[in-house]
């Protein structure tokens, strides 16, 4: 069930950029379109665990999930609504790295042979994605594949603090990642158009407004499928098992995103599975 939540969770956030840019076509920018997203599960939670209000408040933990959470939403939601898909989720899922060595860290995780092997495969699968079609290293083009790659960072986050505040009860971490997911792209949004870096609030429109509600209660189920999944395995699992994710983004881009997929980013994504797959039959 944890592996099964998780790839629930990965098949949402996979397909989540169309949803993402037809808002953006509508005039509500990715940081105003998070919120709403993130809204749903905050007042659920909020109403049905009122006491979890002041844990929440009171405790530093799960203040840094919510702000790992909301970071990594921002930035992720941000990045595939105005970037190419593929480059984007895979910097994102460069973040293996980030959760292992944070886990080393943070819990004191033992970096075992088998986890390193699957960091290296998913890695290499990633280099191999981003490799140019004319050759050379992968390349950063522009403001969305620095948005997935610092969204990759803060997921990995993410992850080793749901793991540190596994004595919390699971309505208490829910509040804070949701209420993490609601207010600080909110803020973010609020400080940029006041610099003129991304539109303010469009007008009311019942097509944006219906659309927004189905993807909050998609977040809302997917996220909490998160939750259980990671609570349930060590944070190296849990961060390759998540990588099926590119699978969904990336076969989705090319059915009807009109991206092209070409033999390096085939070879890529075949190690990349293959690190999925270890992670599933490992029983440590």
């Amino acid at each position: 069930m944890p592996y099964l939540g998780l790839m629930f969770n990965a098949f949402v956030w996979g397909l989540s950029w169309w949803p993402l840019r037809r808002l953006q076509d509508m005039g509500l920018h990715p940081l105003w379109a998070t919120p709403l997203f993130f809204a749903l599960g905050a007042i659920t939670i909020g109403l049905l665990h009122r006491e979890a209000w002041r844990v929440v408040l009171r405790s530093p933990g799960l203040w840094m999930l919510a702000v790992a959470t909301g970071f990594t939403n921002a930035c992720f939601n941000w990045g595939v609504a105005t970037g190419e898909v593929v480059r984007v989720v895979l910097l994102f899922y460069l973040m293996p790295l980030w959760a292992v060595c944070l886990a080393w860290w943070l819990l004191g995780e033992r970096i075992t042979p088998w986890a390193g092997l699957r960091v290296l495969l998913a890695l290499g699968g990633a280099m191999l994605v981003l490799r140019p079609a004319d050759g050379g290293w992968p390349r950063f083009n522009g403001l969305p594949d620095w948005l997935g790659l610092a969204g990759g960072f803060g997921f990995a986050m993410t992850n080793v603090m749901l793991r540190r505040a596994a004595a919390h009860t699971s309505p208490e971490r829910a509040l804070a990642m949701f209420s993490g997911g609601t207010f600080l792209p909110m803020l973010a949004g609020l400080v940029l158009s006041t610099q003129g870096v991304v539109p303010g609030w469009p007008a009311i429109s019942w097509e944006w407004v219906w659309l927004a509600a189905a993807m909050s209660a998609a977040f809302f189920a997917a996220n909490m499928a998160m939750q259980y999944g990671t609570s349930q395995m060590p944070v190296h699992i849990s961060s390759v098992v998540m990588l099926t994710e590119i699978v969904f983004a990336s076969a989705s881009a090319v059915w009807f995103g009109g991206e092209t997929l070409r033999p390096a980013v085939l070879a890529g994504g075949g190690l990349i599975l293959a690190a999925a797959l270890l992670a599933t039959r490992d029983k440590a």
